[in-house]
């Protein structure tokens, strides 16, 4: 599906929808949304990575980079399809539904494992041959997916490269035995992956036949202590003890005079190049198979990434190394030109997440591919006329511009925070009186000539930092945040945002085209 050249979109995770405890679903709210923006033609929902998250609600820290969070299960629509009873619904953990819960919502999915696993000699031999269909077809993934997961339970948690030995370095005998021990647990971790993947392919034609396009999120690391590091640590900077040798992150800046520290492996390139780049090009596939665009965080890493010391505590002894960038976006071109991924103009359907200090190289690696890259209206008016997040210093209209992302205050709350030369200069710029910032930052964005104009759902309501989303380098009530009023409570503000980004020639006005969405999930890549 390729949209006009202007469109908007609002930013909101499934997490955050409000009916369930423990954790939004991909269930009724999550249709209801998607009725919601078609029926005011908003052409986009952008999301955050639907990978399982870390103990923190994080979902850029992954233990399985391509499953999906079991949290977002929904549980009537398994009653509904019959794969389970009401009286297993009924008998999950219950709890309050405004914050997201992760150890709650944890409970809830492992109980529906659990059910789907009872339920299933029930199930109709067409139903169980077509689960086996698409277990062969994402074979690349879903079987070390379920091996980790749950030898992490019977692990108590513990990292990989603390296991028994023989399990940690995925000697064949040990994860044989290990698969007959267990064959009931992984046929539950595979069936929620399934019915995982159906509920949200259910979403995506949803989605496609009203004209609204789902926009995905992609980390450029992968978790230290993930599957895919645990399945393939040759790729991976790593000793033999599956301890760093060298970590991510970025180097002293402005912000920070160490650095920031990840924690997550680097790649070890040359292995990557020594296999045609197979588990980058097939954890890729996978996403825009899921996604019918995909922003790519952290981009500037595909030109060269900061490299630090795996021991260290801190940034500052890292160094620049470069990465392959260049061939592995010239490799994902043909490979999506041959399953007809690519958008209409034949650009790679990306979203380069460019923001900081970016050099020349990378802007030259992002143009080279015509990748939209991104502005935050928030960081525009620190008083320099040139500033490059000003919407009158946009060079053409290849951006996605934002009010702000889940790693910014609210816009309400930005404005709070501001002192009163910065609200002078926001005033300027507007040319009015601030009454309504989140509007009105919102307007400047619908207004610049950038393809894109996205804004999250909490500015659409004028909220404060109270629904702030994340706040980078904290922990604690990250993530955390849950809408708390009806999805029909949000017509008026979604017709208001559609009528805005109208007037601004803004709309959802072409049909779907490229590849269609498959009623029985994706097809495997690898």
């Amino acid at each position: 599906m390729n949209h006009p050249t202007r469109d908007s979109g609002v930013l909101l995770h499934p997490t955050c929808f409000p009916s369930h405890p423990g954790s939004g679903t991909l269930g009724a709210d999550a249709r209801e949304w998607i009725a919601l923006l078609g029926r005011e033609a908003v052409g986009v929902w952008q999301l955050l990575p639907l990978a399982p998250t870390d103990g923190t609600g994080s979902p850029y820290s992954s233990p399985s980079g391509s499953a999906l969070n079991p949290w977002l299960i929904d549980p009537d629509d398994l009653v509904t399809a019959g794969l389970i009873d009401p009286v297993d619904r009924d008998q999950l953990p219950g709890g309050p539904c405004d914050r997201l819960d992760p150890d709650l919502a944890s409970r809830r999915a492992e109980a529906i494992a659990r059910a789907l696993g009872r339920r299933w000699a029930e199930q109709p031999a067409a139903r169980q041959q077509a689960f086996q269909r698409w277990s062969r077809s994402q074979s690349h993934w879903l079987r070390a997916h379920a091996q980790f997961m749950v030898l992490r339970r019977l692990e108590q948690g513990r990292p990989w490269w603390h296991w028994p030995a023989p399990l940690a370095r995925r000697q064949r005998d040990a994860l044989a035995l290990f698969e007959q021990e267990h064959r009931q647990s992984l046929l539950e971790e595979a069936l929620l992956q399934w019915q995982l993947q159906e509920q949200w392919q259910a979403l995506r034609r949803e989605a496609q036949a009203r004209g609204v396009l789902l926009l995905g999120d992609l980390p450029f690391y992968v978790a230290h202590d993930s599957a895919d590091v645990w399945c393939r640590p040759h790729l991976f900077s790593l000793g033999l003890n599956g301890s760093l040798i060298n970590q991510s992150g970025v180097p002293p800046d402005y912000f920070s005079a160490t650095g920031q520290l990840w924690g997550t492996p680097v790649y070890t390139w040359r292995r990557h190049w020594l296999t045609g780049f197979r588990w980058w090009l097939a954890r890729l596939q996978r996403q825009l198979e899921l996604f019918d665009r995909l922003r790519l965080d952290h981009f500037r890493a595909l030109e060269a990434y900061w490299c630090v010391p795996g021991a260290d505590s801190t940034a500052e002894n890292g160094h620049w190394r470069p990465s392959p960038g260049r061939v592995l976006l010239t490799l994902l071109r043909w490979r999506c030109r041959g399953r007809r991924l690519l958008l209409d103009d034949g650009r790679l359907p990306l979203i380069a997440e460019d923001l900081g200090v970016i050099t020349p190289p990378v802007e030259a690696l992002r143009d080279r591919f015509g990748l939209p890259g991104m502005k935050v209206l928030q960081f525009a008016f620190d008083g320099a006329e040139d500033n490059p997040y000003l919407p009158a210093n946009f060079r053409g209209s290849r951006w996605v511009v934002y009010t702000g992302t889940h790693d910014n205050a609210t816009s309400r709350g930005w404005w709070e925070s501001l002192d009163q030369a910065g609200r002078d200069r926001l005033e300027r710029v507007v040319g009015a009186a601030i009454t309504a910032p989140s509007w009105q930052l919102l307007e400047l964005a619908l207004a610049s000539e950038a393809e894109l104009a996205v804004v999250p759902l909490q500015d659409l309501l004028e909220l404060g930092d109270e629904a702030r989303f994340n706040t980078p380098g904290t922990v604690g009530a990250n993530w955390s945040w849950r809408l708390q009023r009806p999805l029909a409570s949000l017509a008026g503000p979604v017709h208001g945002f559609g009528a805005m980004a109208a007037r601004y020639g803004r709309g959802t006005a072409a049909a779907p085209t490229g590849a269609a969405v498959p009623a029985g999930g994706a097809a495997g890549g690898g």
